[in-house]
């Protein structure tokens, strides 16, 4: 009796241990979530500068002042948050070898049919509504899903890569279009990585800007489908928000 229960406490103990593939897995996921929080709190800290901007009584010439001071400083420190998170992110995935998030599979099939009736029994959100503060969990495009995309720039990307497939000569004259182009020169896609704030890299050596609040992220959406010739109702958004009260 004696000797039969420290060899239960041994077994017990065995079963208990982690193995090195299930403490990998584990690091995964959370370095996963860590850097899909990074690129999550980006987008409610520019969602916020917009608030403040737009609260602000332009026709308030000493509230103008004083918000043209704040958002000069908050730009300033945006800037440092983005140059340290953005070689932290890096630092991280070069260790780990983990993205950011995995990979949206084509979708095909019956596989397709199930996820988007899944989606369609939540809210389906159109390009023109008000997303600051809220995040995305999967979109339709022209009748395929693409779920599991946390942040608004992940959709933004998922779209621009899509539409290189469907037709890499309209996409590659995006850098010199004027719908691209703000008024102060702003460029939201370039050949030059150095004409961008936070510039990501696309096929055929085409930049995207991805320091964009939701909100900006859905309005070059609807310019993206309309340089395409495209419907605006061929893509809804669903939101995590929507699914969350569901459960």
């Amino acid at each position: 009796m004696n000797t039969a229960q420290p060899q239960d406490k041994d077994r017990h103990h065995t079963m208990q241990t982690p193995t090195p593939e299930g403490n990998q897995r584990s690091i995964d996921v959370r370095v996963r979530q860590l850097l899909t929080d990074f690129e999550q709190l980006r987008e409610a800290l520019l969602a916020l500068s917009d608030d403040i901007w737009l609260d602000i009584d332009h026709n308030d010439i000493q509230a103008l002042e004083e918000g043209v001071r704040f958002k000069r400083a908050y730009n300033e420190r945006m800037a440092e948050f983005n140059r340290h998170t953005g070689a932290l992110a890096s630092l991280i995935q070069q260790f780990t070898h983990v993205s950011a998030g995995p990979p949206v599979p084509p979708s095909s099939g019956a596989e397709d049919a199930r996820t988007i009736r899944e989606l369609d029994r939540e809210q389906a959100h159109t390009l023109d509504e008000d997303f600051r503060y809220k995040r995305p969990y999967g979109f339709v495009f022209c009748g395929k899903s693409y779920h599991n995309l946390a942040t608004w720039s992940r959709i933004y990307i998922t779209i621009c890569n899509l539409l290189i497939e469907r037709d890499a000569e309209r996409f590659a004259a995006l850098p010199d279009s004027p719908n691209f182009i703000h008024r102060r020169g702003n460029r939201d896609f370039s050949w030059n990585s150095d004409d961008l704030r936070i510039p990501l890299e696309l096929p055929y050596g085409i930049y995207v800007e991805t320091n964009l609040s939701a909100n900006s992220i859905a309005r070059r959406i609807g310019l993206l489908l309309d340089h395409f010739e495209i419907d605006r109702r061929e893509f809804v958004v669903y939101l995590h928000q929507d699914r969350d009260a569901e459960q």
